[in-house]
């Protein structure tokens, strides 16, 4: 993996239950190799996981990961949502690091679902602006790389139900 690429993305599952050990779960990501995973457990019965892993292929990367985190997380867990597909301008000023109205000033893509777009739509038409948005572009490059691969999974699981 010479040239890997680096990917930055959030895997969002359901758990099937809320009263899951949180100390266990963490024990067993960890285990299962998603030691470098942020892990949140911010909703009850919810667990989110972000990772920056590099790799040749973003949807093989966040495949990888995936399989590593069902490996240890209990059975009838679903996968609800691979992060970032659709955002919000804020998402992407927050991740630029630039406020909101100076993307409102830009020439972006039309929203896709209830004013929400598609990250994997944003980066060329933020690449093509001039200015300070364009210069933030460079710090956000992992996430904006992973944006195709989490709209195919996440159109996968749209299908499957």
């Amino acid at each position: 993996m010479s040239d890997a690429t680096e990917f930055e993305f959030d895997l969002i599952f359901a758990l099937p239950r809320k009263d899951l050990d949180q100390d266990a779960l963490t024990d067993a990501l960890f285990e299962a190799g998603c030691d470098d995973a942020l892990i949140g457990f911010g909703s009850p019965g919810m667990l989110g996981l972000a990772f920056t892993r590099a790799g040749d292929e973003a949807e093989a990367v966040i495949s990888d990961a995936l399989q590593a985190a069902l490996s240890a997380l209990p059975e009838g867990t679903r996968l609800r949502e691979v992060k970032p597909d659709l955002v919000s301008q804020g998402d992407v000023a927050a991740r630029l690091r630039v406020t909101r109205q100076a993307l409102q000033k830009r020439e972006l893509p039309p929203p896709s679902i209830g004013g929400l777009y598609r990250a994997a739509e944003m980066q060329s038409a933020l690449e093509a602006q001039p200015g300070k948005v364009q210069a933030a572009l460079e710090d956000a490059r992992a996430w904006f790389a992973a944006a195709p691969a989490a709209q195919r999974i996440n159109a996968r699981l749209s299908l499957e139900g």
